[in-house]
């Protein structure tokens, strides 16, 4: 049987004061759309439920903080008038922008336009937003091209709107376009820009516009500091990252709690836990991004018990989780091999704090099993998922695969995989490779063959490192075919120096039965990551730590090198693959070979 609903105390004063009492007078009492409702029910009983102010004020009410039932509702209150204006279709526009449902705001500029009205720039702003909000690159272009017709392309409000919404479609080149135009950019439209590099992970840009913002003497906000910490975070340029952090400080920026968050995030992608640690200690306020961005810190540094320790001195503090902060423990879980843990929090996520797991928090829990070697589990979590499984969970379960050498399982994921995504390299790759282990050669030479038809192209290893502030790439195999530099003469007499400290080149990782040991020993030796930290020990003094990122899994034989380098030379050698941190120090590395 339902539960009744609570009795509802009455807005509406009694009938005898009904004639003197002013539904607008009333408004600012208004908590929720029942209670407004209410209220026009008494303006239908004092017959001023078509007086226009009443009608603005209520769809002004409605657009304020939106939900899509409230803005049905503004909907058909705006409908009621007979000529709105364009004032009254901005509210609307602005509250549409702000829903699930943004692009409803279409229909009713549609009806403006036949109407004769003409947009203004308060227009634009707002429905350039909701195209934003759901990549609608299309509706965005005529907008765009109308902005250009009514002279407003270049107006203070409608640029900054324009590249956000070129950037959230993936359209960096356009947004640019749009940029490049301004005569005199503002602050605003330099943060539009500035975050749409960052976020389309172009950092050399981002920074490079934060220079030239600062060249023109912008003052920088705050919004200006998230993306520009976060495009250092992205290249790893600890010099550089410190630099910005003392930028910071010096203009008062740490008195925001994103900004300090932001920092963290920094230090930790840039390989200085110490720093990040020391940024969260002495925040003067915590909230749940700050409590999760720490222990986000403490997982992809391999620190799994701290990650959990921090989370119940998260919870002893008061704060509640979010889905950021499980995604946290859940990875910390994982590169530990803290499995029944794992599950602890997957499970108690959902019934302890109410926090629905999402499609990442799902590629964790079926990356902790695959680490685990519990493949065909991990294959049976994913079918049975309450969600159809993205390409990403099964490449984690085919990584795992590779990893463990599951042939046959290996096979029966790429054949899902390949139902959704045929065009991931890849994908190819680790079969391949897992095949060639196993000296399925026929199998390697079909898979070849596959990526030939498709035109489907391997993503080449690249590694980098920051030295004197500047950050150097190198990409593997530089140095096979090309004349000796200096860098690959040097790399030559490092490997002669690790073999004769125990090194051999692990050349089983090189999966080609047409190649010969010697000509396989020298692919090895010029991978990126090699390449990169040879170039560290030539150009810092000793003793300094080498931080190098690449942008796929290190390398298994790069790997076993960095460790016997790290104790030849007594250097700490921190690199950060596309999965986790690895700390080199004294011949170990801090994954314990878990990875």
């Amino acid at each position: 049987m339902a539960r009744p609903a609570p009795p509802v105390t009455p807005m509406c004063p009694p009938n005898s004061n009904s004639n003197t009492t002013h539904p607008l007078s009333l408004l600012p009492k208004c908590t929720s759309l029942r209670e407004l409702k209410q209220l026009q029910a008494f303006a239908i009983k004092t017959h001023l439920h078509s007086d226009l102010s009443v009608l603005t004020k209520f769809i002004n009410f409605c657009s304020l903080n939106p939900t899509t039932t409230s803005m049905q509702h503004a909907h058909h209150l705006f409908d009621q008038i007979p000529q709105p204006d364009i004032v009254l279709f901005n509210t609307m526009a602005r509250g549409y922008a702000r829903t699930d449902t943004p692009l409803r705001a279409f229909t009713l500029f549609t009806q403006i336009l036949f109407s004769g009205l003409f947009p203004d720039d308060y227009t634009f702003p707002s429905l350039l937003k909701a195209c934003a909000s759901c990549k609608a690159l299309e509706e965005g272009r005529q907008l765009h091209c109308l902005a250009i017709k009514l002279g407003l392309s270049e107006n203070v409000y409608v640029c900054p709107t324009l590249i956000n919404m070129y950037t959230a479609c993936n359209e960096m080149d356009c947004a640019r376009r749009v940029f490049d135009k301004i005569w005199e950019p503002c602050v605003v439209t330099y943060n539009a820009m500035i975050t749409g590099y960052a976020r389309g992970s172009r950092p050399n840009e981002a920074l490079s516009l934060f220079r030239e913002l600062q060249a023109r003497n912008l003052k920088p906000t705050d919004v200006t500091m998230l993306s520009v910490l976060s495009s250092c975070a992205l290249l790893g340029a600890l010099d550089l990252g410190k630099w910005m952090h003392e930028y910071v400080k010096k203009n008062g920026f740490n008195r925001f709690v994103k900004v300090d968050t932001a920092l963290i995030d920094m230090y930790a992608k840039c390989g200085s836990l110490d720093d990040a640690v020391c940024v969260f200690e002495n925040m003067a306020v915590r909230d749940t991004q700050a409590w999760s961005a720490m222990i986000m810190a403490y997982a992809i540094h391999g620190h799994g018990l701290k990650a959990v320790s921090l989370f119940k001195e998260m919870r002893k503090a008061g704060t509640e989780p979010d889905e950021i902060t499980f995604l946290g423990l859940l990875y910390a879980c994982s590169h530990t091999g803290l499995v029944e843990e794992g599950f602890e929090y997957f499970y108690g996520m959902r019934d302890k704090y109410g926090v629905i797991p999402g499609i990442k928090h799902y590629g964790c829990m079926v990356d902790l099993l695959g680490r685990a070697g519990r493949l065909e589990e991990a294959y049976e979590f994913i079918v049975g998922l309450p969600i159809r499984p993205t390409p990403i969970l099964w490449r984690t379960l085919l990584s795992a695969c590779g990893s463990h050498g599951n042939v046959e399982l290996g096979k029966r994921v790429i054949e899902q995989i390949f139902e959704l995504d045929d065009s991931h390299g890849g994908d190819y790759i680790i079969l391949s490779n897992l095949c060639a282990r196993a000296g399925r050669w026929e199998d390697v030479n079909y898979v070849r063959k596959l990526m030939n038809e498709r035109g489907v192209v391997k993503i080449p290893g690249c590694s980098s490192v920051e030295v004197n502030n500047v950050v150097h790439e190198f990409f593997s195999g530089d140095g096979v075919h090309s004349v000796s530099t200096k860098l690959h003469q040097a790399l030559d007499e490092l490997v002669k120096e690790l073999k004769l400290v125990g090194y051999v080149p692990n050349t089983s990782l090189v999966f080609h039965a047409d190649m010969e040991d010697e000509e396989k020993e020298v692919t090895l030796r010029y991978h990126s990551e090699k390449l990169a930290i040879t170039f560290g020990l030539l150009n810092t003094p000793p003793g300094t730590t080498i931080r190098v990122v690449k942008n796929l899994r290190v390398c298994g034989d790069c790997h076993s090198a960095a460790k016997l380098i790290s104790l030849i030379f007594d250097r700490q050698i921190i690199l950060r693959d596309v999965q986790r941190f690895h700390h080199f120090k004294d011949g170990k590395c801090s994954c314990e070979d878990y990875w």
